[in-house]
């Protein structure tokens, strides 16, 4: 029976400088991989970092079939999705945001003088960005509340 060589097969650490920015991006924010098949031999996942500046807001975009998970690290997260990005939400650092595959969004940097600093873990390597033109309602339009966060909870 062959042993697996756990020394070139087991654990990889990415150092923060060698993040690879040459990644699908929208306008409004900077991506970089972390965790691929290239930087670490990963199969089934993609994780990176995306940062927003203050007062900055992405290009509306979905991510195909994948879904995504997004931590922030640091800063306050608007976030805005559906058909005319008619619903709103907000997150700041610790929360985790699950975005479902198709879903039309854009993610906001509420502060004007913070960056936006996440974490963004995707199911899949594939580097899906299908950037759209939507037809936006008016910010604050329209406002999403779930049945465990009250409204004007975050």
């Amino acid at each position: 029976m062959a042993t697996t060589d756990w020394r070139d097969n087991g654990v990889r650490v990415i150092k923060a400088g060698t993040l690879d920015a040459n990644t699908a991006q929208t306008e409004g924010m900077n991506r970089a991989a972390a965790i691929n098949a290239a930087t670490a031999g990963a199969n089934k996942i993609w994780a990176g970092t995306v940062d927003i500046y203050p007062d900055a807001k992405t290009g509306a975009h979905h991510h195909g079939h994948l879904e995504s998970v997004i931590y922030v690290v640091a800063g306050r997260a608007r976030m805005r999705w559906g058909e005319r990005l008619e619903f709103v939400a907000e997150a700041g650092p610790g929360d985790f945001i699950f975005v479902p595959p198709y879903v039309p969004h854009q993610e906001i940097n509420a502060s004007s003088d913070e960056t936006l600093s996440c974490v963004l873990v995707r199911s899949d390597q594939e580097p899906v960005v299908v950037n759209i033109e939507v037809d936006a309602v008016e910010l604050g339009a329209a406002e999403w509340v779930d049945p465990h966060h009250p409204a004007g909870s975050s």
